[in-house]
């Protein structure tokens, strides 16, 4: 089942009966459960008699099985959600695996996890829960960016009653990144900048809220960074973690040194300034530079500098010290 397929039932009031969602989008998995609750619940007072919401490194997998076999009270269905799933203990497999093969049809059982399940650089393979669950009832998040981050700001706003223009959007995932939750609450904070009945966000609404200075700083770190200028670059990083989250920040570093591959890998081919601006989304002049400063580097070189950001992603979300690890980033990418 893919994610809308899964809006769609859950909003109807016809969530499945077992549903593991994985993905690192904070926003999608809120709306997941919201979508369930609302479909199932549509009157308010019948949510703390028909929901349970769990953790799952705070529950057993026979406590998770318990819950989602006990019969509704006074609802027609039953809720249980369990957020952070990856969580749970290994041990947990049979049971949830025994449970998944004949799920509580009176019940619709929610298994959330914020991050990725399926093998990657951070995962030798695939987290147990991908084997416990059957397929059909696993829904991987969909991943955006661009022109679909920008789509999906300006419908998941429209649901909430607010109008993004396209140019207000693409100002927003610019100056705010790729995280949707963030995304969605910096454009009702815009709409609030219109007066409190605007539901209109333009250009001028977004300015006021996010703020230049904001993408000015970002400018300042990753030109500093791009001239290898180490005083320059830590001091301006510095400064933007004063107001900045420093995974935030990471993923602006990391972005700057995929844009760079790319420009390298396009101009390689022989395309000209103009064509790879469109393709990654920068003005011309700023394309050059960067053909002809990091860029320019060794195909080797580059693929070290994005493997040095994977290194520094996994520290800081192993709960390292994120701002001495974004520092130690700095000054290896300014090498």
């Amino acid at each position: 089942m893919d994610y809308a397929a899964f809006i769609r039932a859950a909003t109807g009031g016809r969530p499945p009966s077992l549903a593991l969602i994985h993905g690192a989008d904070a926003q999608l998995l809120d709306d997941a459960v919201a979508a369930a609750t609302g479909g199932l619940f549509p009157d308010a007072s019948e949510i703390a008699l028909g929901r349970d919401v769990l953790e799952g490194a705070e529950v057993s997998g026979d406590a998770v099985v318990r819950a989602a076999s006990t019969l509704p009270f006074m609802t027609a269905m039953r809720l249980v959600v369990v957020r952070r799933a990856q969580a749970l203990a290994a041990r947990a497999a049979d049971a949830i695996a025994a449970y998944a093969r004949d799920p509580n049809p009176s019940t619709a059982l929610l298994l959330l996890a914020d991050e990725p399940l399926g093998a990657s650089r951070d995962r030798r393979s695939d987290h147990w829960l991908l084997q416990a669950i059957p397929a059909p009832a696993v829904v991987t998040l969909p991943t955006r960016e661009g022109r679909s981050l920008e789509g999906w700001l300006r419908e998941r706003a429209a649901a909430e009653g607010l109008t993004v223009g396209g140019d207000a959007a693409r100002l927003l995932v610019q100056w705010v990144g790729d995280d949707s939750a963030a995304l969605l609450g910096e454009a009702r904070k815009a709409a609030l900048a219109g007066g409190p009945r605007n539901t209109t966000i333009g250009v001028k609404e977004v300015t006021a809220v996010v703020g230049e200075h904001r993408l000015s700083g970002v400018f300042d770190l990753t030109r500093a960074v791009q001239r290898r200028e180490v005083g320059p670059a830590l001091r301006t990083l510095d400064r933007l973690l004063a107001a900045e989250e420093p995974v935030r920040l990471l993923a602006l570093l990391v972005a700057d040194v995929r844009a760079t591959m790319t420009v390298a890998d396009l101009a390689a081919r022989g395309q000209a300034v103009d064509q790879i601006a469109r393709v990654v989304r920068k003005p011309p002049q700023v394309v050059d530079a960067i053909a002809r400063g990091p860029a320019s580097a060794s195909r080797a070189t580059l693929a070290r500098r994005l493997t040095r950001c994977w290194e520094a992603e996994r520290r800081v979300k192993s709960s390292g010290d994120a701002r001495a690890e974004l520092a130690a980033l700095v000054v290896d990418l300014c090498r």
